[in-house]
């Protein structure tokens, strides 16, 4: 697949030693996913895939239970979920998934950030047909060969499963997302290194130089951006 999992989750958990701003979105997020249903992990998938994601990011416990308790009571926030495509230097590809309670300070922003740094904003569908959209769970201490036994076993199905940085990774469709961790804890895995829901690219380019610099700018001030909860791109990043 082309993605080091496990260097970019470094490397966004650490960026400017700033834990609090990642906490911080994850709050919003889980707030509008308990909002739009039960805010109850059973009963609601998106809320569930959320929490599973924290839980790879070492989010606090009070951080999640704030959340949560602002949804059961009287939060009345509203955020519109917004997504955003562009190419940076070289060409490269770019989606912008954003959260935010106001889309007229959001979408200027985004645009500018692009503009700033190299790339410029596309419209609507304008990169994300080359991406696909996909269920990654990795976890440690296992080869690529142990999950798929136990995925085998399990009767889930999978697009691949690779190893990469020491991680064994599955990729799965995005309705799997659960029946894989489901198969995986049945073999006593209970910690993940990775749960995401991703846009992974069908193709990957590689970037040198002054156009890498610019680009590795580009997606640092992307994702610094409160409203912007998750960046994708195509371009194969240095260890």
């Amino acid at each position: 697949m082309g993605r080091k999992w496990n260097n970019i989750k470094e490397k966004k958990a650490s960026k400017d030693a700033n834990t609090s701003r990642i906490y911080a979105k994850f709050g919003v997020e889980i707030y509008v996913a308990a909002k739009k249903g039960e805010p109850d992990p059973e009963s609601n998938r998106a809320l569930k895939v959320v929490l599973e994601r924290a839980k790879t990011y070492n989010v606090p416990k009070a951080i999640i239970d704030r959340a949560l308790d602002k949804a059961k009571g009287s939060g009345d926030e509203n955020y519109v979920e917004l997504r955003y495509e562009g190419f940076g230097p070289s060409g490269s590809m770019i989606i912008v998934d954003a959260l935010t309670n106001n889309v007229n300070r959001t979408a200027p922003d985004v645009r500018s950030i692009f503009n700033k740094n190299g790339g410029n904003m596309g419209v609507s569908g304008s990169v994300s047909y080359m991406f696909d959209a996909t269920a990654v769970v990795g976890v440690n201490d296992k080869t690529a060969d142990e999950v798929m036994d136990i995925i085998l076993e399990a009767d889930a199905d999978v697009r691949d499963i690779q190893e990469e940085d020491d991680v064994a990774i599955v990729y799965a469709e995005p309705d799997q997302f659960h029946t894989v961790q489901e198969a995986l804890r049945g073999a006593g895995i209970e910690e993940f290194a990775i749960a995401e829901l991703s846009m992974i690219a069908q193709n990957y380019v590689t970037l040198d130089g002054d156009a890498l610099a610019q680009f590795e700018k580009l997606i640092d001030t992307l994702e610094d951006h409160d409203d912007v909860q998750q960046v994708y791109h195509n371009v194969e990043l240095p260890e």
